[in-house]
This record gives C-alpha cells, structure tokens and sequence, in this order.
C-alpha cells in the first residue's frame, strides 16, 4: 500500500468519534474533576492525564512541544489492535510480550517529559488513565494483565479490583510489572475509542 494512503488511514481513525451504528463491546468514563479532593492536586492529576493522552496521539513528542491550552482543549482519539497484537502502557515490558506490542503512550510520565508532580511522584494520576483502560478492557473480553495493583490508594470512580499501579524509568528498564498489557484475543479488530468533553473522559472498545 502507498504509505501516503497509511497515513490518511490512520488519521482518519484518530478522528473517528463514537458512531450510532457502533458495536461497542464496553464503554465507562471518569471525571477529571474527581480525580482528588483537594483541588490544586486535582489539577496536577488532570493534566498529567491529558498530556499522558496527548503522548499516546502523538500531538506530544517531548516536552518543547507541549501546549496546555491546546491539550485541555475536548477532543477525541482511537487506536486499533488487530487480532494478536498487544498494548502496553509503556515500553518496559515483560518477556512474553517482547515483539507482540504495537501500541503504548509513548511517555515515561516523568519531569524530562513535562508530567507534573503533587509532591509524590512526578505523573501523578497516569495510573488513573491505566484503570480505566483496564477496566474497560476487561469487560470488553481482552485479555488483560496488569501485574501490579493500585490498592495502596483509591482511584476515585474506579473499583480498587481494576486499579493499575504504573511506574516507568527509562534509565533502569526495570518497571516492566509496573504496566498494563492488553493483548486482542478476537478474531476481528478493536478500536479503543477516547472522547474527552465537558472535563469528562470516555473509553470505549468498539469491533473495529
């Protein structure tokens, strides 16, 4: 295929909103407004969440480029995994999936790459992004495996079952537990559709 035609394609599914006729297998949303009590480090969580997004699209490719305006702004996103390949939340991974993953956020969530911190960690709040990947995967009938949970802290809006506990150094090349792997187990596509509006964030798995 032309390769020009494979960026039209893929453009086009990054656009591609939620369609009535849509076999959507799961769909659940957060709000991002709810992410902490406490509202300063609420807004910390919501852009970490937002950029971490903007990574995954590739509006973001390091920190020069980063436009919070821009990047707060409603939008809408999607990525496909054909029958057998993986996403991992980053590139850290284990053994049995080396070669398999296709897809990640491409970011490491730390200060090099703008993520802020709340006094914690730098990329406060990219493992609420990961829970709600997870769950929605899970009930969608992926096959799943997060291998660290999230349950030394709750994840408001989530079920402490599918939180996901995310850490990534790009030094160390040590944090491949510290992921999620979401591997298409069917025998069509899926699409993972994001649609950020109203300062709530949607995902849905749609046959694709």
């Amino acid at each position: 295929m032309n390769p020009f035609l494979n960026v039209i394609s893929a453009a086009i599914i990054a656009i591609q909103p939620l369609l009535p006729g849509d076999n959507i297998l799961s769909s659940h949303q957060i709000s991002l407004e709810k992410r902490h009590a406490v509202e300063s480090i609420n807004n910390i969580f919501q852009d970490n969440i937002l950029l971490n997004l903007n990574y995954m699209e590739g509006k973001v490719l390091d920190r020069d480029q980063i436009d919070w305006d821009e990047a707060k702004k409603p939008s809408t996103y999607s990525f496909r995994l054909n029958p057998g390949e993986t996403f991992a939340f980053h590139d850290d991974v284990l053994p049995k999936y080396e070669g398999k993953v296709v897809k990640t956020t491409n970011a490491h969530f730390n200060a090099q790459e703008g993520f802020k911190s709340s006094g914690y960690l730098y990329g406060d709040g990219v493992c609420h992004l990961a829970s709600l990947i997870y769950w929605v995967a899970l009930d969608s009938g992926l096959e799943t495996e997060a291998p660290t949970n999230h349950n030394f802290m709750v994840i408001p809006e989530v079920d402490k079952k599918y939180g996901v506990s995310i850490y990534a150094d790009p030094f160390s090349k040590a944090d491949a537990r510290q992921n999620l792997y979401i591997t298409n187990n069917k025998e069509n596509p899926v699409l993972f559709k994001f649609e950020y509006m109203d300062n709530n964030l949607k995902l849905s798995v749609v046959d694709g």
